[in-house]
């Protein structure tokens, strides 16, 4: 489980700096400084951490759930950011509402960033014993500060289509929504799995499917005679 979980920031870090490729140079000097004053303000709050309490954390299922909802609502964020833009790009003239919206979705990092530098923060502080907290907060601010410029950077130069950075973004959110379902639901299910196989109900699942395809195939060729005359 730590693992994915470990694998899931890393994801979330690519994916800060590649929507930071979308952005302009003003906003991403923005959201990086307040990213480098979260790591070094919330200090204080990581030194009361311990391994025990992030493992019982992560064991949590009622905060594990609360941390899938906020997740899948980033993930949604990030996918219709892709779309809007797929179709600005692809279409003429658009509703002044969809420039907006597209803009607002542009504009939003992401809010996973934070608790993924506050784990990287407590992380460091557990592997630094005898270091000054502030030093190491900072040290670590620094950092973030000078390495998601230069990674978003690095991406813009590797992946100059825009095009293809969108599928990319797109791609990465849809391993993170995955990802975070395999990390929440951490080894559960829903129902309890059954050996019996309910034959009437296969027959009858098998029965819409197949009338399902007769009638799409049969709209198909209607369409098709149409075009025709």
């Amino acid at each position: 489980m730590e693992t994915v979980v470990a694998v899931l920031m890393i994801i979330v870090c690519f994916n800060f700096m590649l929507k930071h490729t979308f952005q302009s140079t003003w906003w991403m000097a923005a959201t990086t400084i307040a990213i480098g004053l979260f790591v070094g303000l919330i200090w204080p709050v990581a030194i009361e951490q311990s391994k025990t309490q992030i493992s019982d954390w992560l064991s949590d299922a009622t905060l594990m759930l609360n941390v899938s909802v906020v997740l899948t609502i980033e993930v949604v964020i990030q996918m219709c950011f892709c779309m809007l833009a797929v179709h600005l790009m692809s279409t003429g003239r658009v509703k002044r509402s969809i420039v907006w919206t597209y803009r607002a979705l542009r504009c939003f990092p992401g809010v996973l960033i934070f608790a993924v530098m506050f784990h990287a923060l407590v992380q460091a502080i557990f592997y630094l014993p005898g270091e000054s907290f502030s030093y190491v907060a900072w040290s670590l601010a620094l950092v973030a500060v000078i390495v998601f410029p230069l990674g978003s950077m690095l991406l813009k130069y590797l992946l100059p289509e825009k095009e293809l950075r969108l599928e990319l973004l797109f791609l990465t959110s849809a391993l993170t929504a995955i990802l975070g379902i395999i990390a929440t639901v951490n080894g559960r299910t829903a129902v309890e799995g059954v050996s019996n196989i309910d034959w009437w109900a296969l027959a009858a699942i098998a029965c819409l499917v197949v009338a399902g395809a007769i009638a799409g195939l049969l709209i198909y060729f209607n369409r098709i005679v149409k075009i025709k005359y």
